[in-house]
C-alpha cells in the first residue's frame, strides 16, 4: 500500500465516523440507550433542567457550598432526582456535615449507584441516580452511625416533596 491510498482510506474511514457522529437524532426519548432506564437526548435535557441543574446532572459539576435552599430544608419529606424524580433519600436520614451541601447517611433502596472516581487524582465514590444516571455528589466514610457514610449531595440535583 502506497501513502497516497493510506491517506484516502485514512480519510474514508474519518468521513464515515463524522457522518455517524453528526447524523441527527429525531428521537426525543431514548429508554436504556446509555445504559439507565431514563434517558433523553442532551437537547432536551437542556430544555428540562435548569442551566445549573444540567451542569450538575449531566455534566458532573458542583454547585457552590451554602447555596442551596435544600441544605437548610427541615421539613419531613423525600429528596427527588431533579432529572426524573425517582425519590433518593428520606429526610430522616438527613443530618447537618457542616460542609455546605446537603448530607445524609444513606440512600433510599434502590435509588443510587457508585462508581469509582478520580478526576481530583485522589479516588472518591461517585454516586449518581440508577434510574437517570444524573450526577448528584460523593459519599465519603466520615458520617454518622448507624453508616458512618456521608452521601454529600448537590442541593441543585434534587427537588423536596413534603410529607
Amino acid at each position: 500500500m502506497n501513502r497516497r491510498n493510506f491517506l484516502l482510506s485514512g480519510a474514508a474511514v474519518a468521513a464515515v465516523g463524522g457522518f455517524y457522529l453528526a447524523k441527527p437524532s429525531s428521537v426525543d426519548a431514548v429508554a436504556g440507550e446509555d445504559g439507565f432506564e431514563i434517558s433523553y437526548t442532551e437537547a432536551r435535557w437542556r430544555d428540562m433542567l435548569s442551566p445549573d441543574q444540567y451542569a450538575v446532572l449531566r455534566q458532573e459539576a458542583t454547585e457552590r457550598p451554602y447555596t442551596s435552599p435544600l441544605l437548610n430544608e427541615k421539613r419531613q419529606g423525600t429528596y427527588n432526582c431533579a432529572g426524573c424524580q425517582l425519590p433518593l433519600y428520606a429526610s430522616e436520614t438527613k443530618f447537618d456535615s457542616g460542609t455546605g451541601w446537603p448530607s445524609f447517611y444513606e440512600a433510599l433502596p434502590d435509588a443510587v449507584e457508585t462508581e469509582r472516581d478520580f478526576k481530583l487524582i485522589l479516588p472518591r465514590t461517585e454516586v449518581h441516580c440508577r434510574r437517570c444516571g444524573g450526577h448528584l455528589g460523593h459519599v465519603f466514610n466520615d458520617g454518622p452511625p448507624p453508616t458512618g457514610l456521608r452521601h454529600c449531595i448537590n442541593g441543585v440535583a434534587m427537588t423536596f416533596e413534603a410529607a
